[in-house]
């Protein structure tokens, strides 16, 4: 399923570009099945500050700092949510909260999650393969911190429902992982 992201009123980038996203579950493994996510920039990727190659990709924590992109997924009926942040160095992060900004942990993940960044001159992007529940159903909400060489910062979300960017809203979760 394909999604358009949005740049919060607030910090729309100059000339402006789109950002795209997609998000889909794919075979199951007994309790576990994959998501595969791409996220795509119309521009090309020298615009951007783009973190260089990690020679260890790790868990890191404050990714969002620069380019970073962001998938938070939420049980249904359920309060609680984890956070997934990709780095283009190949870094990420993973956490759980109890409800919206509270009671954040570090998440438990059995694999890290498999990151590549592709270079096609005029655009670019980011994939992610995770392991999630197999049985679990899921509302989503995909988001994207990018930062360009001049030092602004445009935060990209499929919904902005507050005056400042917040990916953490309730409201945010706007699409559904069959």
């Amino acid at each position: 399923m394909r999604f358009e992201l949005a740049p919060h009123p607030t910090t729309v980038p100059q000339p402006p570009y789109t950002l795209w996203a997609s998000a889909e579950r794919s075979a199951a493994f007994g309790d576990t099945a994959t998501l595969n996510l791409w996220f795509g920039v119309s521009a090309p990727m020298s615009r951007f500050v783009v973190p260089p190659p990690s020679p260890e990709p790790a868990r890191r924590d404050n990714l969002w700092q620069s380019t970073c992109f962001e998938c938070f997924l939420k049980e249904d009926s359920e309060e609680a949510y984890q956070e997934w942040n990709f780095s283009p160095s190949g870094d990420w992060a993973a956490y759980d909260f109890l409800s919206e900004r509270e009671g954040m942990a570090l998440a438990e993940v059995a694999s890290p999650p498999y990151l590549r960044t592709e270079d096609n001159f005029t655009w670019w992007g980011l994939g992610a393969t995770l392991s999630i529940p197999a049985e679990a159903r899921f509302h989503i909400a995909l988001s994207a911190v990018i930062e360009e060489q001049e030092g602004q910062r445009s935060f990209f979300a499929l919904h902005h429902p507050s005056e400042q960017p917040d990916f953490h809203h309730p409201d945010c979760f706007t699409a559904r992982l069959a």
